[in-house]
């Protein structure tokens, strides 16, 4: 019995020392809590409680994030903390997680180098650092993973080169460097990397020819080389890679032309982008080898000959874009293209094809939603089948030369929303049956030789924003019914027709017009009272017709008129004084009337060259570049006693007036002399001052080849400083009324904010040119990407914009663009004391970095709206928290505002609201005033859910692969209009607000990205 219990005890004893840790294992586990703490004490921002585990009272291997060996207890083997919102840096203490092999902290808001301490983690296979601020350069130690599968640090601000020595990687499956800095060539070391499937390196400024040795990676299935600076030819040897799948390289400067067999030896191509390159040659034939090819991308190069005759072996293929090239062709390719079942885009424009468009047109897929082939050399009818292709919602065959007469038929596309047969030689009539097409916002016919009647029916084309017929033969009188349509917001032209009768009194309801042109027709009588209705026109042309009576008074509520041409008919009478309280108006022609008495000198009429008054008999004064007689005196015919009486009277009242005037001048100057003193000191402490002579040479006199943009109150530059800095010089235009308050405006806001989201002020100039002129200007940070109106609406309707690749933004772009904007204003409303409200948010005023992150601008009419003491430091208040007198963009500006309320943070939120929804669907606000709402919030609203895809940007679908991610995309862009639409309502009290905003933004992006696959498609 004692053995026995002898025996037990010991066992006892045995077992309790083996359970005790030994002091190794309790220091390794040590060890690796303290680098974790580490971690998390080098980050300042968890907006969403990611760390709210991370404390003492549990245990660090049930952190959140953090996985721990089975083998090694305590040993951390993985840390992933994706999309957290985390901010901050990367301690160099997680060099010590040394059983580390899973690192993934995928989009957050990292910054700061990336530590070489990370090179310790020898164990690693999977390193993910995209979509953070990570800067400076790839830490060279990187190398010594030996086990690394995943190598990920796309969209980051890292800068310099690649090294050589990553393609010592012997594991290396996915190799991403993507929207990043990076300089120089493509190390051919990375030829090296046998087991690589995926190399992504776009978006950077990468140099040099493609290096041969690339052509060793025979595993290779995702090539992405796009948006560099690579010349030179592609090697044949290259593509000879069989298993590529997506091979991209639009946007470098590469030469050569493709060779013949690269359809037999890229088999398994699915996606190939050669846009915007210097391309020549031939299209090769055997490309139709390649049966699962879904986009063929080779816009703006300089291919030429025949077009492949057999393009429908691809049964797959989706988008088919040979925009501005020099193919020379027939259209007998097109029969073909009835087998390919999933075609949805046609683009053939620009080109030098010819020939009748065939009947087989109209055998092309149902599913087919755009056909462009403009600037060709078409001829021949349009084919009665044309409305076969129900599903159709873009047909563009403007600028060819096509005959006869538009075929009733084309009322059967019922979905087709931009039509454009401008520049043809089309006859006939309108048909009527265009009234059919209820979807059309945009239509061009002008410039052919249509005759007859503007069809009444286009009054059902009750989305219609745009509507150009100018320059044809057709007569009668303007419809009152088209009018009515208030939906046209962009242009209404008619000019260069044989109209007749009078203006209709429903002028006023196009209250969102921009653009009205009646020019060169035979129209008569008065302009009617109603057009006052149209408070959002910018352009009015009514030149070359026979409208008579006086200018009426109807015109001065159009505050936003820039230029107003009312020569050659017959209007009589004086000019009226209001046209110089029109304070945007550029150009205005009044020649060749009966008008007659003095010319107002203020306003537009100060500048003689933006003033035509020539033809006009009876004028006199105004300005001396006008050259007119000066105005006669009244006074000659007065009796010399009178005289002498006014002249007692006048020498009196002089006198006193005198008096008067130099009292308020003493007392004025002192109070300037104040006020300038205060200014100035505003200025000295807050800015880095810059001299004229400085500025002028900095921007070579301010040459027209270093202008930026125009805006109301100033015109920016380019320029480059004594120390090479490059900035953004916005002078003020201090004839313009506003501008000295606009520039106040902007000193005082962005001199109290700082923020990663707003574009910074670099210095001040307010001193003197060399005339002795007053001169202001406003130094700002040069953002090489310029505006995100650029990237949405490119001003110039060039080679890239036309084939949108070259100023493509895709989806998670726009999505991050459209959090760091919200980002800035929640910043702007609850990060500042006091609040300030930005009160002018559009797409040109938010400017774009070399990463491509957003940055907000243009503060001069941001409104501080919490009490402050302005004169503390040292400017004069411009403006009050009841201020109403917020101007804002047309379209942007809420409702509110237009009946005087007061200016709130919820108005930005609306103008927010209504920038996200343009973002997503690539149209303006001030073009979809669609349905009886007259707005884009209401126009969207109406498409959710059923019919977003058919108001999403167009260019956002040249991100699907398949119908998974087509439907991914869908639900993603269906949760990003919910967001707008919530902003953007009408009443202020219902609008979601920043913050609210960019959690749901932030949570729509996590959900994208988790079901995002690998290659990022």
């Amino acid at each position: 019995m004692g053995k026995l219990l002898f025996v037990m005890l010991n066992s006892a004893l045995l077992w309790w020392w083996s359970s005790i840790p030994s002091p190794s294992a309790c220091s390794q586990n040590q060890t690796d809590w303290l680098a974790l703490a580490s971690f998390r004490d080098a980050i300042h921002e968890d907006p969403f409680g990611a760390f709210s585990s991370w404390n003492d009272s549990t245990h660090h291997c049930e952190w959140q994030g953090v996985s721990c060996s089975k083998r090694h207890p305590g040993r951390v083997t993985s840390l992933v903390l994706r999309s957290q919102g985390l901010g901050g840096f990367l301690s160099p203490q997680i060099g010590n997680l040394s059983f580390l092999r899973v690192m993934i902290l995928q989009n957050n808001s990292f910054r700061g180098e990336i530590p070489p301490q990370i090179g310790n983690l020898l164990r690693l296979r999977d390193l993910n650092l995209s979509k953070n601020s990570f800067g400076g350069p790839i830490p060279s130690n990187l190398s010594r993973f030996s086990k690394l599968e995943t190598l990920d640090l796309i969209d980051n601000q890292l800068v310099g080169r690649i090294h050589f020595n990553l393609g010592s990687l012997p594991r290396l499956i996915f190799f991403g460097l993507s929207m990043n800095s990076l300089v120089g060539p493509i190390p051919p070391s990375i030829g090296n990397l046998s087991l690589l499937e995926q190399l992504s390196l776009e978006y950077n400024s990468l140099y040099g020819e493609i290096p041969e040795e690339l052509s060793r990676l025979d595993r290779l299935v995702f090539f992405q080389l796009s948006f560099n600076k690579l010349s030179g030819e592609i090697l044949p040897r290259i593509f000879n890679i069989s298993r590529i799948q997506y091979f991209l390289v639009t946007g470098n400067q590469l030469q050569g032309s493709l060779p013949s067999d690269i359809g037999t030896t890229l088999l398994s191509l699915r996606y190939f982008g050669g846009n915007d390159n210097l391309f020549t040659g031939n299209i090769p034939s055997s490309l139709t080898n390649v049966t699962g090819l879904w986009g063929l991308y080779l816009a703006n190069n300089s291919f030429y000959g025949p077009i492949p005759k057999n393009l429908g072996r691809l049964k797959n293929l989706y988008t088919i874009s040979f925009f501005y090239n020099k193919l020379q062709d027939d259209l007998s390719f097109i029969s073909s293209l009835a087998n390919c079942s999933n075609l949805g885009f046609l683009g053939m424009g620009s080109n030098l094809i010819y020939g009748s468009l065939p009947r087989s047109i109209s055998n092309l897929s149902t599913s087919i939603k755009g056909i462009y082939m403009p600037d060709n050399r078409i001829q021949g009818t349009i084919p009665l089948a044309f409305g076969n292709l129900f599903n159709l919602s873009t047909l563009d065959l403007s600028d060819n030369l096509l005959t006869d007469c538009i075929p009733h038929s084309i009322g059967a596309l019922h979905r087709l929303q931009q039509l454009s047969f401008a520049g043809n030689m089309l006859t006939g009539e309108i048909p009527s049956s265009i009234g059919n097409m209820t979807l059309l916002n945009m239509m061009y016919l002008q410039s052919n030789n249509f005759q007859g009647y503007i069809p009444q029916s286009l009054s059902n084309c009750t989305q219609l924003i745009e509507l150009d017929l100018s320059n044809n033969n057709l007569s009668g009188s303007v419809p009152v019914e088209i009018m009515g349509l208030s939906s046209l917001s962009i242009i209404f032209n008619l000019a260069h027709n044989n109209l007749s009768g009078s203006l209709p009194l429903q002028v006023g309801s196009l209250q969102n017009l921009a653009a009205l042109d009646l020019s060169y027709n035979r129209l008569t009588g008065l302009i009617p009272d109603s057009i006052s209705g149209c408070v959002r026109l910018e352009r009015l042309y009514l030149e070359a017709n026979s409208f008579h009576g006086q200018i009426p008074k109807a015109l001065q509520p159009l505050r936003g008129l820039e230029e107003l041409d009312l020569s050659n008919n017959n209007f009589s009478g004086p000019i009226p004084s209001f046209l110089a309280d029109l304070s945007l108006l550029k150009i205005l022609n009044l020649s060749f009337n009966e008008l007659e008495g003095q010319v107002p000198e203020d306003g537009v009429f100060l500048n003689a060259s933006a003033v035509l008054v020539s033809g006009n008999r009876e004028l006199c004064g105004g300005a001396p570049g006008l050259k007119l007689p000066l105005c006669k005196s009244s006074s000659s015919n007065k009796s010399s006693t009178t005289k002498a009486i006014v002249i007692s009277v006048v020498s009196v009242s002089l006198l006193c007036l005198a008096l008067l005037f130099v009292s308020i001048f003493c007392y004025r100057r002192k109070k300037q002399t104040r006020t300038d003193a205060s200014t100035s000191s505003f200025f000295e402490n807050q800015f880095l001052r810059i001299s004229y002579q400085e500025l002028l040479k900095a921007t070579d006199k301010f040459s027209e080849n270093n202008l930026i943009g125009k805006g109301r109150y100033g015109t920016v530059y380019k320029g480059i400083l004594d120390n090479s800095a490059m900035v953004a010089v916005k002078v003020l235009n201090l004839m313009q009324r506003g501008a000295s308050r606009s520039f106040v405006s902007e000193c005082q806001t962005l001199g109290i904010i700082r923020h990663r989201n707003l574009v910074k002020i670099l210095s001040v100039c307010s001193s003197m040119d060399f005339c002795g002129n007053d001169f202001r200007a406003l130094i700002y940070e040069f953002m090489e990407n310029e505006s995100l109106e650029e990237w949405l609406h490119p001003r110039t309707v060039g080679r890239d914009d036309e084939c949108g690749k070259s100023r493509h933004l895709g989806l998670m772009q726009r999505l991050n663009i459209a959090i760091d904007i919200a980002t800035a204003i929640e910043y702007l409303h609850k990060g500042c004391n006091p609040t300030i409200v930005h009160g002018d948010l559009k797409p040109s005023n938010v400017l774009l970095d070399n990463d491509m992150m957003a940055r907000v601008g243009d503060f001069g009419l941001a409104k501080i709206i919490s009490t402050v003491s302005f004169e503390a430091i040292g400017v004069q208040n411009q403006g009050s928290s009841t201020s109403t007198a917020i101007r804002g963009s047309i379209g942007y500006v809420p409702p509110e505002y237009g009946m005087g309320h007061k200016v709130s943070t919820l108005g930005d939120a609306y103008s927010y609201g209504i920038l996200l929804l343009e973002i997503f669907t690539g149209k303006r606000p001030t073009e979809e005033a669609f349905g009886h709402h007259l707005n884009l919030h209401n126009f969207v609203q109406m498409a959710l859910p059923d019919r977003a895809i058919d108001i999403t940007d167009l260019r956002l679908w040249s991100e699907v692969g398949d119908r998974h991610q087509e439907i991914k995309i869908r639900d993603c862009i269906i949760s990003i209009f919910e967001v707008g639409v919530a902003c953007s309502m009408e009443s202020p009290s219902d609008r979601m607000d920043m913050t609210e905003a960019i959690k749901k933004l932030h949570l729509i992006k996590v959900n994208y990205e988790t079901k995002e696959r690998r290659i990022g498609m």
